[in-house]
C-alpha cells in the first residue's frame, strides 16, 4: 500500500536534488557552480491519527496539511476542561432585577383645597 493522505492523496514525487559550490558573486566570492544533480523523492508528513467519523471511530493516515486546515477532526479522549458557569443551571426569569428594589412612590393625599378671600 502507498503511503498517501487518505483525505487529499497526496503521495510522494520525486525532483532533483541540486548541489552547488563556491561563493555568490554578490559576497565578493567568482560565482557558483552546480556540481552535481541527483533525483530524489519528496515525502508528505503523514501522521497515523484517531478520528471519528460518522459516529465510528477508525485509523487513519492524513498529511498534516490536513490536520492543520481542520479537514479531519481527531478524536476526543476525554473532555479536558469545563467553567463553572456553563455547569451552573441557568436562571430561566431573567425580567426579574438581581439587586435590591426601591419601593414605588406611593401618590400622596391631595390638599383640601383653600377658600379663596
Amino acid at each position: 500500500m502507498a503511503r498517501t493522505c487518505e483525505v487529499c492523496g497526496k503521495g510522494p514525487q520525486v525532483g532533483n536534488q541540486v548541489t552547488i559550490r563556491g561563493k555568490a558573486k554578490y559576497l565578493g566570492g567568482v560565482g557558483t557552480k552546480i556540481t552535481g544533480i541527483t533525483r530524489r523523492q519528496f515525502k508528505p508528513n503523514l501522521q497515523r491519527v484517531r478520528v471519528t467519523m460518522k459516529g465510528e471511530n477508525k485509523t487513519m493516515l492524513v498529511c498534516t496539511q490536513c490536520l492543520r486546515s481542520g479537514a479531519v477532526t481527531k478524536r476526543i479522549e476525554a473532555v479536558p476542561f469545563r467553567l463553572p458557569a456553563d455547569a451552573a443551571p441557568k436562571d430561566k426569569d431573567k425580567t426579574k432585577p438581581k439587586g435590591p428594589v426601591a419601593p414605588k412612590a406611593q401618590a400622596k393625599p391631595k390638599a383640601p383645597a383653600k377658600a379663596g378671600k
